[in-house]
Formats: structure tokens, sequence, C-alpha cells
């Protein structure tokens, strides 16, 4: 699945909006008293000298050198592997197998039968200038994971991306995708949206194809010859329902472990109902130049030459597809270095190793990285130093299919992350141009403290201050006088969500991108001649990524109070608050205006003889919503954040006590905990947390305060009084917990008579 999204890129000229270069004399460290910061401050030089983009480059090649999907002979190689370079590097490492349901394809059969004959290719060419290229036997096909299986000849209809908006304006110009195939593009949501949408009008088929306007020649050259994706390039991937509950469809809730209770195949809610296939614009082109009807919207036109039609008409199409569905052993690496004071307390650290093929970008630009943090720190402690916390660095596999080897792991170690997790960073690959952050927010000071001590390997400014120039550049006015860069919300698509969604373990996900832009994403073109050509040519940036996560692991690991700042969980929630304020307000003022265009249309239908009986219906206005509660909630947090960051203040001096500051820790840790929701969120009780998670319609795009903004969305005016009341509960719950911290905190560093 994807590294960090890309950011807006920097242009060389305009480096005037860099701060001049800062000074690390004497920095900010959260968490720490002034006299352990500077043994920190020591170690941490001492790591950011040792990751190594020489070795960071062999271990690509050398991981990427075959093919490494769930199941593959060298992928159960890779992870052995990895095994290996754990314990050498002085860490203790195991293999945690659990076995999962991952289909692959039998029968792919893809043809235009009318108004003329195609059939589809449905394969990637061999390229003579990259031999990854030519692993046949070795590749997984072109298809999509956990699509249902059928043989359908139906109508093709024309969807764009394949969103519920789409289909509105399908609507609206009276075209049905009732008993037709669609064809969508890629982008706009998570390509398991699509089917997901189109099975619920009504579709008996899903083609996706990637178009040139969004991925290929219309945003520069293809590979061989840059990066874009070629006209036969294939995006893979899952289409299982993970916004529902991602991991093994099987065994919702629970490790998939050999005596795991597991469903019937047919009762498994997030496995696609019709036929899903992807396919290239090459493949594509043929499929959309039969289709007549209407003329697309300008919005709904690509960059192939053709008209852009929506359909229904003559064109007909025939696809056919049938899977092995088999359990396939999964193999997560999981290596530990024990915590010389709090060893029952975890520091996390995951990147998934497992690829669509041969995956040198997705994901094994980023497990050299973690890989190089594994050997820098145990360098580290054979120069004598020692984690307070347990550090757990993970290798996870099978996260393409559905964030398989996380979830499962995450739920058979329930009781463990709830009790013991204090902190889970993700990466899942890595690119070239600025640091992206995602998670907890009440993690956005120390996001900015870390990013402030690595320095950018092409400007020599630090990562902050190339973030917070790109920030700018891209119209964001904030980012010049806000103190700390503002970090994203987490919606799905990496290793990170179970931590943070189900478990309620504070969750960071981090990615350098924005200057490597290219099409080869989960097709057989992700290879290590890729990406040596077009992303981070000389892994600097993989250097980069080391430095920062390592830091960040070190920090969490050995602070002597857990770094978290709620006065900027609080200012993000109240921002929230007032997103789906608007949105009611706005939703209210949508329905107004329907009934108003019904009623004239009802007017003029009744008049007319030739429509005696039609008389739309028109939408209940939607009522007052009281969101005091929230907004109550968001003060009462706000008070509780100041108060304890007036605490924490006093905590500097080095006056409280290892276990005073122990009682607090055992808070701080519960910080994402507080904000999961008993039953979880409505249709979906996996996903838990009240104020991320990923939209039930966007897939990998967050929705914040999801229950009460999704139910807005949906026009359901009672479920919007339930969740508000929630959502009030969850944030009256962290306000609690903040002041409950700052409470210790006060009694631990008063001074002593």
């Amino acid at each position: 699945m994807p590294r960090f999204p890309a950011t807006l890129a920097l242009p060389a000229a305009l480096l005037f909006l860099l701060p001049a270069a800062t000074s690390f004399q004497d920095p900010p460290m959260r968490g720490f008293t002034t006299e352990s910061a500077k043994v920190q401050r020591e170690w941490e030089a001492k790591f950011r000298a040792i990751p190594d983009p020489a070795r960071m480059r062999e271990a690509m090649r050398r991981l990427a050198a075959r093919p490494h999907h769930l199941g593959s002979a060298y992928g159960k190689d890779n992870a052995e592997w990895l095994r290996a370079q754990f314990e050498s590097y002085g860490w203790e490492a195991k293999l945690e197998r659990f076995d999962v349901l991952f289909p692959t394809p039998k029968v792919r059969v893809l043809e235009l039968v009318a108004p003329t004959r195609f059939t589809a290719k449905l394969a990637e060419p061999i390229l003579k200038e990259d031999p990854a290229t030519s692993q046949r036997s070795e590749q997984l096909p072109t298809y999509n994971a956990y699509s249902g299986e059928g043989d359908v000849t139906a109508p093709l209809v024309y969807v764009n991306y394949g969103v519920p908006a789409d289909y509105e304006e399908l609507e609206r110009r009276g075209i049905s995708v009732k008993g037709a195939i669609v064809i969508a593009r890629y982008g706009g949501s998570w390509r398991g949206i699509k089917p997901k949408v189109a099975y619920e009008h009504g579709a008996v088929g899903a083609l996706i194809y990637s178009d040139p306007r969004d991925d290929g020649y219309a945003a520069g050259e293809t590979y061989p010859n840059g990066p874009f994706r070629p006209k036969d390039g294939v995006q893979r991937g899952s289409v299982l329902d993970m916004p529902t509950y991602p991991g093994d469809p099987l065994t919702p809730g629970v490790g998939s472990t050999p005596g795991a209770k597991r469903l019937a195949r047919e009762d498994a809610i997030t496995i696609m109902k019709i036929p899903v296939l992807p396919i290239s614009y090459s493949d594509a082109q043929p499929l959309l130049a039969a289709l007549t009807g209407p003329v697309a919207p300008p919005s709904w036109r690509g960059g192939l030459p053709i008209t852009y039609r929506m359909g229904p008409g003559a064109a007909r199409v025939h696809l056919k597809l049938e899977f092995d569905w088999t359990q396939a052993p999964l193999y997560n690496v999981i290596a530990t270095l024990k915590g010389s004071t709090y060893p029952d307390e975890w520091v996390m650290r995951g990147n998934h190793h497992d690829g669509w093929v041969n995956g040198a970008e997705d994901p094994i630009s980023g497990m050299v990285a973690e890989l190089e943090e594994a050997r820098a720190l145990g360098e580290l402690v054979k120069q004598g130093w020692r984690p307070k916390r347990t550090i757990v660095y993970a290798a996870w596999d099978g996260e393409e299919p559905s964030l398989l080897g996380s979830t499962e792991w995450v739920e058979e170690h329930m009781s463990d992350m709830r009790g013991k997790g204090v902190f889970y960073l993700n990466t899942d690959g890595n690119g070239r141009g600025m640091l992206g952050a995602a998670g907890s927010h009440a993690l956005e000071r120390f996001v900015s403290e870390v990013a402030g001590e690595v320095r950018d390997p092409e400007t020599n400014a630090t990562v902050l201050e190339r973030a917070r120039a790109a920030m700018i550049l891209g119209g964001n006015a904030e980012a010049r006088s806000r103190k700390d860069m503002r970090i994203e919300a987490l919606g799905s698509g990496s290793d990170f969500t179970p931590f943070l969604q189900h478990a309620g373990v504070p969750t960071l996900n981090i990615g350098f991108g924005g200057l490597d832009d290219g099409g080869i994403y989960h097709s057989i073109y992700d290879t290590f001649t890729w990406y040596t050509r077009f992303s981070d040519t000389s892994f600097v940036y993989g250097r980069a990524l080391a430095q920062v996560a390592g830091m960040m692991v070190m920090r969490v690991a050995n602070a002597d109070l857990l770094p978290a700042e709620f006065g900027n969980l609080a200012e993000t929630a109240g921002r929230y608050m007032g997103e789906v304020t608007a949105l009611r307000t706005n939703t209210a003022k949508e329905i107004e205006e329907l009934n108003q265009r019904i009623a004239e249309r009802t007017f003029a239908l009744t008049n007319d003889p030739r429509n005696p009986l039609a008389t739309p219906s028109a939408k209940a206005p939607a009522p007052h919503v009281n969101f005091a509660p929230i907004q109550n909630a968001v003060d009462s947090l706000t008070r509780a954040a100041e108060r304890y960051e007036k605490a924490y203040g006093s905590f500097a001096g080095g006056a409280a006590t290892a276990a005073a500051l122990a009682r607090v820790n055992a808070l701080l840790r519960q910080a994402d905990q507080a904000l999961l929701l008993p039953g979880g969120l409505p249709k979906r009780p996996w996903y838990q947390h009240a104020l991320y998670a990923p939209g039930y319609y966007t897939g990998y795009g967050v929705k914040t305060m999801p229950g009460v903004r999704e139910a807005i969305e949906q026009n359901d005016w009672a479920l919007v009084d339930e969740q508000v009341a929630k959502l009030a509960a969850a944030l009256e719950r962290e306000g609690d917990l903040v002041s409950r911290a700052a409470k210790l905190l006060e009694d631990a560093v008063k001074p002593i008579p």
C-alpha cells in the first residue's frame, strides 16, 4: 500500500522561505529533564551518524530481487533473512506465523463482445531495460484480491472515479448501472470503494483502470524512459471492504491462529460480492471508445485520445473471474530490545516486507530504513546505551492484501496493546522530498522537535524547516506562525490502523515524498532499477527517514515523561467540531434546495396529463442538532490541557521522582484509549476511535469525528444525536484523564519544604 502522501515540491529558487539555519544548542526535548536531555542528546548524535545509505541500497537490492508477495517462497526467504539481520544487530528476533485467507486468480477473461470484439491482454510486458520484470513464473497476475467470482456479460457504463457523487451525477442524467458492468478510473477514493458502491447500485461487475491523465503519459515520460506508468502497466490491489474491518476476513476481531474460529467464506461481509478486475489504459481504451450515450462532463474526461462517454449503449462486455481461495501462511518478523527500567512498556516500530511484485518502493524503501535504525540502535547498545522501555521492531507480512500481518498480530496481542503499548511508529515506503507526518495529535510537538534536529539532505535546512516552507508555498498561511507543524489525521491504508483505531495506542505514520512522482505503484515495474533511477537514487532520504524514526523511538523509549502535549489535540478537536457543525448547516441548506426543486418538478408533473402519478418524494428537513455537549467537552479538554502544560513547565528541573513520573506515564499511555468508543462506530464496530477512522465511502481517506460526520452525511438525524453524545463522552474522558495527569504531575513537582 502507499507510502505517506506526497507533499508539495519545493523549488530550489524558493528556498528563501526557509528560516536561517538554527543552532542545535539546547533545542527543546519534550519529556526529559534538563539533565537527562543532555545525556539523550549525546546518544542521539551518535545514532544519527550510523545509518548508511550504501547499506540500504544493498539491502533493497537483496529484498526486492524477486517477487515477494504473501505466501511466496521469496517472501518467506525475506522474512528469515530479516530475522537473521536483527539477530546480527543484537536483537532478540522471531517469526510469528498466522494463516490467512488469500485468494489468487485461476481464470481472468475480459472481452468486448459488442459492437466490435476485443480481448484484453491483462498482462504487463517485460522490459529489456529492467531484468526484474522478466520473472514471470513468480509474479502474481494483475488482479484485485478479494474480488467476487462471476461470469457476466452486460452493458458497460463509465462511472468516472466510481464514488457516490459520480452515481448522483448519473442519476441526474437518468443513467442506471443496474445489471451493468461499470468501468471506473483509479483515483478519487480507495479502489475498494468503487466496486462497493457499484454493487450497492445494482452493478454486476466492475473494472478499474489507470487513466493516463492521472497516472501515465499526461504526467510525464513513461517507464522505462521516465517514472510514469506505461500503457500496459496495471495497479494490483485489494478490494476487501477494509472500512468495515481489515485483516483476515474470516477471523474478525481475533488473531488468525490455527485454532481460531473462522467464518464461512460466504459469511465474510468484507469480501466483494461482484467480480472486479484492474486493467491498463491500453486495455481500457477500446472499451471506453465503444461507449455511446451522453458525452461525459469535463471533470470526467481523462487523457486518452477518445471522446469520453457515459453509456450505456451498444458496448457489451464479458467478464469472467475464478479464484483459488486458499489459506496462506504469513510471517511477521518481531525483534525486541528489552527495556532496562520498564520492560513491560512497549515502544513499537513497523514497516511491512511483503510487496505485490518486487516492491522496491512499496514497501522495501521503508523497510531498509527500519533495518538501519535497528543496526544503529544495536551499535549503541554495544557502546553502553540501554532503552528504559522495551523496543519492538516489526517487519509485517501480508500488508498489501488487507493489513493482515499487523491486524492479526494486534488482535492476538490485544491485552498487551491495551496494557503495555506506549507508542507505535509506522512507515510504508519512502521517497524523496519533504517529511510528512500523521497520527495522534497529542504528538504534534514531539514530531516538530524531532524534525527540527535532522538535516534535509538537499538543502541543509532541517526537515522541519523544509516541510514548513512547502506548506507556505501551498498556501498554508498558519505555517508561518504556528509553533508546531500541523500533522494530518490517519484514515487507513497501512499498518498503523489496528494500533490506533482498534487498540488505542498513540500512533504516528511518517515518510518523505513530493519530489519523486511516478506511476509504477503495485505493478511489475516497482523494481530496484526504477527506484535507483527515479526516486531516492542515493538513499539519502532513506538515511533521513532512519534518523527521524530512530530518534522518535529513542526519545519515547527513554523519556522521563511521555512526550504528549494536549493543547494541539484540544485545538484540533475544536477545529473538527467546527467542520461537523458547518456540515450540518450546509446539509440542511442542500436539503431545502433539493425539496424546492422537487416541489417545482412535482407541480409540473402533476399538471402534465402524460404523467398524472409522477410525484417525487421530498426529504425531511434537517432538524436542529445540539452540538453543545461536544463544545463543552472540547472546552473541558482545553482547560485540562492548559493545566497539564502549566504543570509540565515545572517538570524540567528534575524535582519529580521516577516513581511519581511512572504514575503520570501510566495515565498518558491511555490517552488514545480514552478516546475509544465502547461498541465502536455504526455498522463497523471494529473501528473504535472517536476522532479518526477511514471513511465508509472513502477507504484510505480519513473521516474525523467519523460517527457524527457520517451520520450527518447520511441524513440520519437520530444517529447524529446518538453519536454526538458518544463523541462528547469520549472527549470528556480524555479531558478527565489529562486533568488527572496534571494533578499527579503537580504533586510530583511540588518543591520540597
